[in-house]
């Protein structure tokens, strides 16, 4: 279980790390063009995936934080019971990383740091971080998996 909590821990670094990096860079929504359809910009997200409830009134970064809370409880849980399946506890990892690295955005400052900005004309997608990309792997890897279904045993010879 040790190396998937290291995993989630190291998520949450390099998120902190970029989410610091592009404050201290950038002006509040502020845009640097990296490529012609990805941007860098500075935005704060007080609600959940894709700004959801963002103008709620404010309650809904308690919210957030505790469903944040839970959802740790349960992932530790679950990694302590499965840490030795990688196909589970990858995934795991990763979400776990990822909501820590928000939950504690909400707690200090009371809102997401986002910055990774793709767009092509006038399509745009909401910006996001690397918490939110840990999230979004790693909820993939688990649907993914329930998919495929259970691992046949091996055929004894």
């Amino acid at each position: 279980m040790r190396k998937w909590l290291g995993l989630a821990f190291a998520i949450i670094v390099a998120d902190h790390l970029t989410k610091f990096w592009v404050s201290s860079t950038l002006e509040y929504q502020e845009a640097i063009p990296v490529l012609p359809f990805f941007s860098l910009v500075l935005v704060h997200n007080t609600g959940a995936a894709f700004s959801f409830l963002a103008n709620a009134g404010g309650w809904q970064r308690w919210f957030f934080i505790a469903v944040g809370i839970v959802a740790t409880v349960i992932i530790v849980r679950l990694l302590g019971r499965h840490g030795d399946e990688p196909r589970l506890a990858l995934p795991l990892a990763l979400v776990l990383g990822g909501a820590l690295g928000n939950v504690i955005d909400r707690v200090v400052l009371g809102h997401v740091v986002d910055f990774l900005y793709f767009h092509y004309r006038s399509f745009a997608w909401p910006a996001f971080n690397v918490a939110d990309s840990a999230i979004t792997v790693g909820a993939a890897l688990l649907i993914w998996d329930s998919l495929r279904g259970k691992p046949s045993p091996a055929k004894e010879s």
